[in-house]
């Protein structure tokens, strides 16, 4: 038998062979519960809308008068790369709340109640983040456009520099959900999140070059996955990137580091997270 739009799979009604298709029905129904609440609450997307407006115009308007870009160029061009980073990376903890909300809420334990795929939850979750981070990518890009960032390359490349920092995004935001699921309340979560988020994003080339950083911060910078993330993105829009004359392998190869660096943390934090789902329905 087959399962009517909308309604998640009943117990008994199908196969195995019918497995993917219930797996895929039930995040479809998840994904559109998760996309309603947003319209219901439209004050939930500020943390990709609001605020990229606000750091992208403190960044090249208050700080972009002092900061000296290696072998020249616009800092106005520069910043956007790693502001693409941040924008999508800052989802994580946003995750984070949302899963502690739903399960402190009793949702969750709605969700265990039926017969339903675990990582199907998990996964509608994080695929309704990944839609909010496309919006917030392209509210990066439109203030950058107002600003004065250009682009310099043809549209393979930027469509390549996007489909790369939402990659970034997603996994990154798999790693919110093990954290929502380690966390008792919104208020932990958030204040980890923010903990762990900040000196990522600040110990990195995403908002000044990591030539300026001292000697031994220099190599933590470089292998970070945000100044992997920015650096690829420069690259590939043609806009200022002074990583490309550091001799670190991630900033040599950025665009493989950040494939290697998404690859990863969904080879850990999604396998985790639905072994804590499972784990907290015991």
């Amino acid at each position: 038998m087959t399962t009517a739009a909308g309604t998640l799979t009943p117990p008994g009604l199908t196969g195995w062979r019918d497995l993917p298709a219930q797996f895929t029905n039930d995040v479809w129904v998840l994904t559109k519960r998760s996309i309603a609440r947003i319209r219901r609450e439209p004050e939930t997307l500020s943390e990709v809308t609001i605020q990229p407006v606000m750091f992208v115009l403190m960044f090249a308007y208050v700080f972009g008068g002092a900061i000296a870009i290696p072998g020249g160029g616009s800092y106005h061009e520069y910043l956007i790369g790693g502001m693409l980073g941040m924008g999508l990376a800052q989802t994580a903890p946003g995750t984070a709340v949302a899963v502690v909300t739903d399960m402190s809420t009793g949702l969750i334990d709605r969700f265990r109640s039926l017969p339903m795929s675990r990582a199907a939850v998990l996964t509608a979750r994080t695929i309704a983040d990944l839609l909010t981070q496309v919006i917030g990518a392209a509210v990066v890009a439109g203030v950058g456009l107002a600003i004065g960032w250009r682009v310099h390359t043809g549209a393979g490349d930027v469509i390549e520099a996007f489909a790369l920092a939402l990659l970034f995004g997603y996994a990154f935001t798999w790693a919110g959900v093990c954290l929502g699921m380690l966390l008792r309340s919104p208020e932990a979560a958030q204040q980890t999140g923010f903990v762990i988020f900040l000196p990522m994003t600040f110990i990195s080339s995403a908002f000044v070059p990591t030539q300026g950083m001292p000697g031994w911060l220099q190599p933590v910078a470089e292998w970070n996955p945000m100044s992997s993330l920015a650096a690829a993105c420069r690259q590939l829009f043609g806009n200022p990137n002074p990583a490309a004359a550091v001799h670190a392998w991630p900033t040599q190869h950025p665009e493989l580091a950040v494939l290697c660096w998404s690859l990863a943390m969904l080879v850990v934090f999604a396998p985790l997270a639905v072994r804590l789902y499972r784990n907290k329905a015991r």
